[in-house]
């Protein structure tokens, strides 16, 4: 077996919940709505470089996640971004907290924020892309 790269997420939520998902990953982020397949269930599909790379699906009923071990749990998503300066303008304008956090030794930079249900998304900006700088 070979794995290429991490395909997507899915964000599970509930029906009422899904314009504060597209508010924050549409609107904010920047994702793109796209294609998405006849699911008898409503959700959005959202795309970063022509791929949907978010899964947004809302069922009624949204219990906690089966699996992992007590102890284990995915963190965060990851992003790569460019343009942090503008970034962290939109951030500001919009009132959104974040954190900063280089990366010591690598030339990557990264902020970290909060979904609307508390998830942490994080956006990683290259430093060597003069659009970061």
């Amino acid at each position: 077996m070979q794995l290429d790269g991490l395909d997507h997420a899915n964000l599970r939520c509930r029906p009422q919940d899904l314009p504060a998902a597209l508010e924050f990953y549409r609107d904010l982020l920047g994702l793109t709505e796209g294609p998405r397949p006849s699911f008898d269930f409503p959700g959005h599909w959202l795309y970063a470089g022509g791929r949907p790379v978010l899964h947004l699906a809302a069922r009624e009923t949204v219990g906690p996640p089966e699996g992992p071990a007590q102890g284990a749990s995915f963190e965060h998503v990851a992003f790569r971004a460019r343009g942090l300066p503008e970034v962290r303008a939109l951030l500001a304008a919009r009132a959104v907290p974040y954190a900063e956090a280089p990366l010591p030794g690598f030339p990557l930079h990264q902020l970290f924020l909060t979904d609307p249900f508390g998830l942490r998304v994080e956006l990683t900006f290259d430093m060597t892309d003069a659009s970061n700088a």
